[in-house]
Parts: C-alpha cells; structure tokens; sequence
C-alpha cells in the first residue's frame, strides 16, 4: 500500500508496510501513482505532455530499484503475523489508578462528570492502592519496567495515598525486580510547592490540565463554585512546573471543542507562554453535546493542523520550537510490531482501577458494568473481556485494513470506537479523519526538518 499526498509545497510518498518515506519531484510523484495501474508505455503515453519521455523512463528504473529493496510498494508482511501475536501471553504493563472519583473543577466536557464516573464520590484507600500495585508485580512476567499513572477526577484531593502508594512501590521494586514509573495527571488547582517537590523526585511524567487561552480555558473549565478563573490559577503554577523540569518529562494538555475550532491558536498560546511539550486535542463527544466536534468542522480543523504544522517548522529552524505531542513521530524505529497492531494494550497489558479495586479495560469503561473485569481481591474475573481486548487489532477492524495511517494510530481508541457504534472494533470516524491528517502533518515536519 502507498499513500501519496503534498504538503506545504512537499511531493510525499509513503509505503505504509515498509514505513519508508520519499519527498519526490513532481514526475515521480506522478508515475508512482499510476505505477500500478499500468504499463510503463501506457505511462509514458499518458505524461508525454508534460515531461520528457526519457526522464519519465528513467524515473520508472529507479520506482523499480526501490520496489527490489522493498521501500516502495512493498507486501505486508503483519497480518501473517496475527495468529501469532493473538497467542502472545497476556503481561499487565500499566495500570491507571483512580485516586480519586472527586474532582474540584466542573469541566464541560468531562467524561468522568466531575470525576464521578457515573457512581460515587470516593477517595481509594492506601489498602486498595497496595492491592493494585501487588496485583500489577504479581501479573507481569518478565517484564521490568511498571507504568502507574496516578489519575482523577483530581489525584491531588488524595495526595497522602498518592504518596503512601509511591512509598510502598519503591519498597518492592528490588525484591521482585521491577522498576516503577510513575505518573501524575493534574489540573493544578492544589498543586503547591511542596506536591511539586515530591512529583519532581518521583514521577516520571506530569500531565498538566489547561485547554489553552483564558478565555476558551475558563469556559471549559470552570470552578466548582463559579467563582475565579482556573486559568488564573493554574498557569503560573504550571510555568513553575515546566521550568522546575528543565522543559522535559512533562505536558501541557488541552481539549478543543466546536467552540475553539482554531484550536492552533490555543497551542500557540501555550507555546508563547513558554511551554515546550504541547499536547491538545479534539474532544470525544456525542453529537447531542453543543460542544461536539461535527463531521463539516473536519476541513477546517485540518487547515488549522496544517497552519500548525508550518509555524512549528519555522519555530524549529528558528531555534524556539516546541513539541506537539500529535506530530512526534519515529520514522526509523518506532514501536514494537505488538505496540503498531494492537495500540495502548487496554483490557489486557493496561487496566484502570477504581477507588474500591474494581478493575476496568481503561478509564474510559470505568462505570460500564459490561466491562467490569475483575478487582484487585480476586484478580481477573472476566477473562472473556480480556481475550476480546487482546485479539482487538488493525486487522480485525474493517476500515483500518486499507488505512494508511493504521500503523501510527494502531487502530484508535476502544472506548470511542464502543462508544459511537457499541463495538470495540469498529472506528470513531472524526477521530480518524483528524489522526490522518496529523500523521500527514508529522512527516511533512520531518521531510521539512531533514533539509537542514
């Protein structure tokens, strides 16, 4: 498969099986599409008109040469490989734990609803936590390195446990051989310097909640009492993050909504408040929400990645760049053939735990009894939703087999596929729309970049 398009002023092709990458001239670009449909004399014929018959001929030979050392039209060599990694033992990497089903703002768009996640107000107790994190020792095989991202609601209303858990986790990791790395998923409104000085010590990665200018933040995201600005509150705090971090191991994470559509601005905000690691995002939302991303912004919203994409190219070569999160791509290594058919692992390699123990396949099932799997007394229960996850994959997904983007995104996120069409194997299609484009916008960047 190859997928062909041009982007700020840049002819790209890319062989989705083999991962290799090609800026071409406009001759190339053109035979190359019609390489597979017919005969090089037809091509000739057909581009006479706009290129020397010569050049057209030799440009052809060297389609060819790239064929024979497979990085262009190369045969997929992953869906043989499905059975196989269908069999792969089952190993718990990550868990999400829920620290705390509270919240002290009242954003908009919260699937949580104010971090209750259709249930209760509850704080989990350290006995829990410690039931968790054994659980995640006891179920990972071989495996070294533990991800815990301590998650909300607002993990800091419970730091105590959150501390206490760090505490006993550290205690644990030579005696089983484990290394845990721990997160921490915030939006500031509690964050002090004595919380800042713990997480720098240990937390891996800080994920810092702000949706970008005053004005589109505070709508979002608003007190619980209505009264102040969160934006207010938290943006000298998270600077103070950012820095004390030295601008690395941390994100600034946004949500846009249809009422923020030139989101670009909202990450150029963030950039020139000196922000280095930039993530923000469409919101998840169904279409009865007035918030809710609708198929005609699409266009839009991809002019808008596309205006980003360019400003982030000047920044870089002007030496005061930033990292958006969605346009980082590995073009040499990337990840593992697991990790590109399969994604983020949820429901088997990854679990969200509630504040009472009980286990779901992420944070976004949390309070769907269908997918309640099992809690950390008696393990997995639900073995059925966890083979379900785990044979999940870009294969057994009919639109992401002819997708070019389906070894970036891995196949999109089960909750929103669940959500819109009560199937983890189907796709959210706005969701891929925009996934699309990024990943088109990211190795426009890296095409633009490699000039220097």
């Amino acid at each position: 498969m190859v997928h062909q398009y041009k982007n700020n002023g840049y002819n790209i092709v890319l062989d989705v099986n083999s991962g290799s990458v090609h800026v071409v001239d406009d001759m190339v670009y053109d035979i190359i599409a019609l390489y597979e449909k017919m005969p090089l004399d037809t091509i000739v014929e057909e581009l006479e008109n706009k290129y020397p018959e010569n050049d057209i001929r030799e440009a052809y030979s060297e389609i060819e040469q790239l064929k024979e050392a497979g990085q262009l039209f190369t045969e997929d060599i992953y869906e043989n490989y499905i059975d196989a990694f269908k069999d792969r033992p089952t190993v718990v990497k990550a868990l999400c734990l829920h620290i705390a089903h509270d919240c002290n703002l009242a954003c908009r768009y919260c699937f949580a609803e104010e971090g209750e996640y259709h249930g209760r107000r509850a704080l989990m107790s350290f006995e829990v936590g410690k039931k968790a994190l054994d659980f995640l020792v006891a179920n990972s095989g071989s495996r070294k390195n533990l991800e815990v991202d301590f998650f909300g609601g607002e993990p800091t209303m419970n730091w105590e446990v959150v501390k206490q858990l760090v505490e006993y986790g550290r205690s644990i990791e030579e005696a089983n051989n484990k290394k845990f790395r721990f997160t921490l998923t915030t939006n500031g409104i509690l964050l002090n310097d004595e919380i800042l000085e713990f997480a720098n010590k240990e937390m891996s990665n800080i994920v810092l909640s702000i949706d970008g200018r005053k004005e589109i933040n505070d709508l979002m995201r608003p007190t619980r009492n209505g009264h102040g600005s969160s934006y207010d509150i938290i943006m000298p705090k998270f600077k103070k993050v950012a820095e004390s971090r030295n601008q690395m191991n941390y994100y600034v994470r946004g949500t846009f909504t249809h009422n923020n559509l030139d989101f670009s601005k909202d990450v150029l905000h963030l950039a020139d408040e000196g922000f280095e690691q930039i993530s923000v995002e469409p919101v998840v939302a169904q279409p009865t929400d007035s918030y809710a991303i609708r198929e005609e912004d699409i266009p839009y919203l991809c002019e808008q990645y596309d205006m980003l994409a360019k400003e982030l190219v000047k920044r870089k070569k002007a030496g005061n760049g930033f990292n958006f999160f969605h346009f980082m791509i590995d073009l040499n290594g990337g990840p593992c053939v697991a990790k590109r058919l399969s994604g983020c692992g949820s429901g088997c390699e990854y679990l969200a735990v509630t504040p009472w123990g009980d286990f779901y396949p992420c944070h976004q099932f949390v309070g769907n009894e269908k997918f309640l799997m099992g809690n950390v007394d008696e393990g997995i229960t639900r073995t059925d939703i966890r083979e379900e996850f785990k044979n999940s994959n870009v294969y057994s997904k009919e639109k992401c087999k002819k997708c070019f983007a389906k070894f970036y995104c891995s196949g999109g996120c089960a909750a929103n596929s669940y959500n819109f069409h009560g199937n983890i194997n189907d796709a959210y299609d706005i969701g891929c729309e925009l996934q699309r484009k990024r990943i088109e916008c990211a190795i426009m960047i890296k095409a633009a970049l490699a000039e220097d």
